[in-house]
């Protein structure tokens, strides 16, 4: 693609998180033997004018596997619910460029992004709503969005690197109006350690030496799961979601003999649960 057809994008920090998650998709989408089937988001990266090695260096080959295998859990709990009400909404909640409708749409569901405006504005420019899928300019905190998802045919909601940007207050209250507006529904969410979070915020992560990692106040270790239960009492199973097994050593070996050992799983740099809503 010519530089004059490229996409401009500047984002303030939490929001080129985006960025970095779509960059190392996208690698992991051109390897011989890859784990995620995902030309979208190599079309994406292809289409922005943004340095993305000089800002992140080049990409890991163990994170963009990790972050893809996160990514396919989060496929997965999205296709088991579809597989159930197949007319059903899936509200993404942050999902900033994520490309999983192009992965998992069955024709038939519809989609709802809330986006920053910062954020929605580009996603529309590369990816322009349709009847199905559009996006609200607001805050995932400003709970109108909630009016705007149809609930007839069932509601899963997904927040893919979005809680661990919110303070624990914030987590609790989001959590709390989703379970009372969604009865019936779920939320499939993400975490980060307590260690992860704690070093975020005192400017430890630098994945890249040009790029350090935003604070992320919000840190839940694997043996804490059942807090989220406490958020309301129509919270009623909350439960870790494996990845898929990856290649290699370390995904295709180790990393699924770490959840069988409590000593160890808080180690992981992050965490896929579903929260299930009576």
């Amino acid at each position: 693609m010519a530089d004059q057809d490229k996409v401009p994008v500047r984002l303030s920090r939490v929001p080129e998180t985006l960025l970095w998650n779509l960059y190392h998709r996208a690698h992991e989408a051109r390897q011989p033997r890859t784990v995620l089937h995902d030309p979208k988001a190599i079309e994406l990266v292809d289409r922005l004018d943004y340095p993305f090695e000089k800002t992140f260096g080049r990409p890991h080959p163990l994170l963009a596997q990790g972050q893809a295998l996160r990514v396919r859990t989060f496929d997965a709990a999205v296709q088991a619910f579809l597989a159930d009400h197949p007319a059903g909404t899936v509200v993404n909640l942050a999902e900033g460029l994520e490309t999983q409708f192009w992965r998992v749409d069955n024709g038939r569901a519809h989609w709802l992004g809330v986006e920053l405006p910062e954020t929605a504005e580009l996603r529309r420019t590369l990816l322009p709503d349709t009847k199905r899928r559009r996006v609200l300019a607001q805050s995932v905190l400003d709970l109108s969005w909630m009016d705007e998802v149809d609930t007839e045919h069932g509601v899963l909601i997904t927040a893919q690197g979005l809680l661990m940007y919110l303070r624990p207050r914030e987590v609790r209250e989001l959590i709390n109006a989703c379970a009372e507006r969604f009865r019936g529904g779920a939320l499939v969410f993400d975490a980060v350690p307590r260690w992860l979070s704690v070093g975020t915020q005192r400017g430890e992560n630098r994945p890249a030496p040009n790029y350090r990692m935003p604070g992320m106040p919000w840190g839940l270790n694997a043996g804490e799961l059942r807090k989220v239960r406490t958020a309301h009492p129509a919270v009623v199973d909350v439960r870790e979601l494996h990845l898929p097994r990856g290649r290699g050593p370390y995904f295709g070996a180790l990393t699924p003999v770490l959840y069988r050992l409590p000593v160890v799983r808080n180690l992981r740099p992050t965490m896929t649960a579903i929260a299930r809503f009576a």
